[in-house]
């Protein structure tokens, strides 16, 4: 009988931790996302494209800026809480710090939402230039392991 118990507390337990974890923002799963491209709008000179990412119909989706550099072309991502950018050069494909004057989020919010471990990590994600469709795919694969763990509510 103290084992039923014993096995009864330790169910409830496990139960109990699974229930307060998804609830406090630790990563799930980002397998499915939708991408869209957004038209019609003015642009600007140096905006190329403009898409919208969804993980989630609960949450707002992320703003992908595709934007013409000297270096090649850089895809911005652009949320309420973090920014980060996605660089497509001669060195590959990769992700980087959003330069200031593209940024509309404090640096201060951005960097405590963005992990800067992972970021060094994506510095390359690809050795060669990407188009804009496997760029879309890989920022929309790669952002959410970018995302500090007690802020992935952001994206799902």
């Amino acid at each position: 009988m103290k084992k039923l118990n014993l096995l009864s507390v330790l169910v409830l337990a496990f139960v109990l931790v699974s229930v307060s974890a998804s609830a406090t923002g630790v990563r799930t799963q980002f397998k499915s996302f939708e991408i869209e491209q957004v038209d019609n709008l003015y642009m600007g000179k140096s905006v190329k494209a403009l898409w919208t990412v969804s993980y989630s119909t609960e949450e707002e989706p992320v703003t992908v800026v595709k934007r013409k550099t000297l270096e090649g072309v850089e895809y911005v991502v652009h949320s309420k809480h973090f920014e980060v950018s996605y660089a497509s050069t001669g060195e590959g494909f990769g992700a980087k710090e959003t330069r200031r004057s593209w940024s509309e989020v404090p640096r201060k919010i951005s960097r405590a939402v963005i992990n800067k471990e992972e970021l060094a990590r994506q510095r390359v994600i690809s050795p060669n230039k990407v188009d804009d469709e496997k760029a879309l795919g890989l920022i929309a694969s790669y952002l959410p392991d970018l995302i500090n763990d007690g802020y992935t509510h952001l994206l799902n």
